[in-house]
C-alpha cells in the first residue's frame, strides 16, 4: 500500500512551513505544494519595509531555497490556484485544467486585500501589498518627486507610509475613522504614531471617506473624497483589511465562520481529513476562551506545528501567546495578546522617549501589551498573558521596578 498523500494548497508563510516541517518531523509519504505565485514560498512581513527600500528581493527572503523542495521529495507546484474541492472524491481541482487526489489536505490559502468597490478602481497605479510582484509594483513606482496615497491607517499602511518616505517620496494616509489604527489599537498609541510619522513628513488626512479614483491616459492621478476634495498623486496603496480565501472550503461544505473552523490541531471541525492553517483558519484561542482569525506569521507558523504534529503522530504542541510586530523608521513594535473585555489601560514609560509599552488589563491580568523599542515588557507580558499571572498594577507602572517583579 503506497503513503498517504499530503496536498498542501496554498505556499505562503504557512503552506511552506507545514510542508518543511513534514519533512523534519519524519513524514517520508508523498507532498504536493500549490501556490499561485511563480517563486518558492517567502517571508511577506519585509515586503512593506526590506523590499521596498531595495535591502531584500526573493532570493533573500526565500523561506527555502527552491532545490529544498526537490530535494526532500516535495512536489512544488507554483502558479497554479486550486478552483474546487471535491471531498467525497478526496480531489483539488486546479487552474490549469488537472486535478490531484489527497489523503489528507492542508489549506494554507491566507487571505486577500479588501478592494474598494468605487469609481475608478481598475486604474494603473491602484495597488495592494500581499506580493512580491505588489512590492515590486510599488517600488517602481514611488520615489523623490512623487506622491503615494495610503487608503487606510493600520499598521500595512503605516509601514508603507515610512517606506515610501525612505525612498523620498510624499505620502498622504487617508483613513476613514478619527485617528490611525482605530480598529487594532488604544489612543496613546495611535497618538503616539501620528505625532512620528508627521515629524518624518508623513501627512494624515483623518476622518475621510474615499469615494472614487481619478486618472489620467488609465493611470491614477488623485483620490476623490466625498467632502469633494482630489488628493493628487501617483500611485495608491490601499490598506483597509483583508478578507480570508475560504471559498474553496465553503463551496466544499466546511463550516467556515469568517475562515475554516479548526480545532486545537488544525484540523476542520467538518473533516478530519482536512487541517486549515494561517490567515484562512479561524482557530480556538483558549487564553481568552474564544474563537478568532488571526493574520499573523508567529499564527502561521504555530498552526504549520499543530498540523503537521496531529498528521506525523506528535503530541499536540504546547500553545503560545499570539503575538506580532511592525517596523517603523527606528522603531520596533511588538504586540503580545489581544486587547479583548479589557476594563483598564496602563502605560509604562514615557511615550516621548520613544520606548514605552502600553499594557490593557482585564481585572489585575495582562490581555495585551502594545512595546514600543521596550523589549523587556514584550517578552516578560507575552509570559504573563500565557500563564495568566496576576500583576500588581502600582509595580507594573513604575519603570523602577524590573519586570520580573510586576507579578503579584
Amino acid at each position: 500500500m503506497s503513503a498517504p498523500h499530503i496536498v498542501i494548497v496554498g505556499a505562503g508563510h504557512a503552506g511552506g512551513t507545514a510542508a518543511a516541517l513534514l519533512r523534519q518531523y519524519g513524514y517520508g509519504g508523498p507532498i504536493s505544494l500549490v501556490g499561485e505565485e511563480p517563486i518558492p514560498p517567502y517571508q511577506r512581513p519585509p515586503l512593506s519595509k526590506a523590499w521596498l527600500k531595495g535591502e531584500a528581493d526573493a532570493g533573500s527572503l526565500a523561506l527555502k531555497p527552491l532545490a529544498f523542495y526537490a530535494e526532500n521529495g516535495i512536489d512544488f507546484r507554483p502558479s497554479l490556484r486550486a478552483t474546487s474541492l471535491n471531498r467525497g472524491e478526496k480531489t483539488v481541482a486546479l487552474s490549469d485544467g488537472s486535478a490531484v487526489s489527497y489523503d489528507t489536505l492542508i489549506l494554507a490559502t491566507g487571505a486577500r486585500a479588501i478592494a474598494l468597490p468605487i469609481e475608478g478602481k481598475d486604474l494603473a497605479g491602484i495597488l495592494f501589498l500581499r506580493t512580491a510582484a505588489d512590492a515590486e509594483a510599488l517600488k517602481a513606482t514611488v520615489g523623490p518627486g512623487k506622491t503615494l496615497a495610503v487608503v487606510g491607517g493600520g499598521y500595512i499602511g503605516l509601514e508603507v507610509a515610512a517606506s515610501g518616505r525612505a525612498l523620498g517620496a510624499e505620502v498622504v494616509v487617508l483613513e476613514r475613522e478619527a485617528r490611525i489604527l482605530a480598529r487594532v489599537a488604544c489612543k496613546a498609541l495611535s497618538d503616539f504614531f501620528t505625532g512620528y510619522h508627521e515629524k518624518h513628513g508623513v501627512t494624515f488626512e483623518l476622518g475621510c471617506s474615499v469615494v472614487g479614483f481619478e486618472g489620467r491616459d488609465g493611470h491614477v492621478s488623485g483620490v476623490k473624497l466625498a467632502d469633494g476634495r482630489v488628493i493628487a498623486c501617483d500611485a495608491v496603496v490601499v490598506g483597509v483589511g483583508a478578507h480570508p480565501n475560504d471559498e474553496l472550503a465553503r463551496d466544499a461544505g466546511l463550516e467556515c465562520a469568517r475562515g475554516v473552523v479548526v480545532d486545537l490541531d488544525a484540523r476542520s471541525v467538518s473533516d478530519p481529513n482536512v487541517f486549515a492553517i494561517g490567515d484562512v483558519a479561524h482557530r480556538p484561542m483558549p487564553i481568552y476562551d474564544r474563537m478568532f482569525r488571526m493574520e499573523s506569521v508567529p499564527n502561521a507558523l504555530e498552526q504549520a506545528k499543530q498540523a503537521a504534529s496531529a498528521v506525523t503522530g506528535r503530541p499536540r504542541p504546547l500553545g503560545e501567546c499570539p503575538w506580532q510586530w511592525s517596523d517603523q523608521y527606528d522603531l520596533k513594535l511588538q504586540i503580545a495578546g489581544y486587547a479583548f473585555d479589557v476594563d483598564e489601560i496602563l502605560i509604562r514609560g514615557d511615550p516621548a522617549t520613544a520606548r514605552f509599552a502600553v499594557f490593557h488589563l482585564k481585572g489585575d491580568q495582562v490581555q495585551s501589551v502594545e512595546a514600543i523599542n521596550a523589549p523587556p515588557e514584550f517578552m516578560m507580558g507575552k509570559m504573563l498573558i500565557l500563564n495568566r499571572k496576576p500583576v500588581n498594577k502600582a509595580k507594573l507602572a513604575d519603570t523602577c521596578v524590573s519586570m520580573k517583579e510586576v507579578t503579584a
